[in-house]
């Protein structure tokens, strides 16, 4: 069982990469493709806990970028949008509600199912882009902060490469 779980990680984390892969991983998760990176910086701390604070910022910072490119979709959807139909998206209560929280409601990116779209939708919105991704960044590092720390806390131990 251990050998298994040993050679999963391995294979999750891509330790010949590490750090590389992790922001790889985070960048492309942050898109609306269905993907999680937790795994990836997870396997790479199992395998080397000294990179701890180095992933939380590098998978941020892969995660934030997948974020923005996602709000600039958004942007450009509703540009064409308006280009194609020469008027201005239905009001929906969603989207006043998210207007009205402005840049704020980026914090929610961290969240499965909604948040990467939700960052493609301030896009669509033309929140601020920069207080969008700060907002984006800070929710994003709590979430790996968070989930790191409770899966290394959930398995502990050390697992030896090689």
């Amino acid at each position: 069982m251990e050998a298994w779980l040993m050679s999963l990680l391995a294979a999750l984390a891509l330790p010949q990469f590490g750090l590389t892969t992790v922001f790889v991983v985070a960048l492309v998760s942050a898109t609306l493709l269905p993907l999680g990176s937790e795994p990836a910086v997870f396997g790479l701390l199992k395998l080397n806990p000294e990179l701890f604070w180095q992933a939380m910022f590098v998978a941020t910072a892969g995660n934030t970028i997948g974020g923005a490119i996602s709000w600039w979709m958004g942007y450009g959807a509703e540009v064409a949008y308006e280009r194609m139909r020469h008027r201005k998206p239905m009001d929906l209560k969603v989207l006043q509600m998210l207007q009205r929280f402005g840049p704020k409601a980026c914090l929610l990116a961290w969240l499965p199912a909604v948040g990467d779209p939700l960052c493609a939708v301030a896009g669509w919105l033309k929140l601020p882009f920069w207080p969008c991704v700060a907002y984006m960044a800070i929710g994003k590092f709590l979430r790996y902060l968070t989930m790191t720390s409770l899966l290394l806390w959930w398995f502990p131990g050390q697992i030896q490469a090689g």
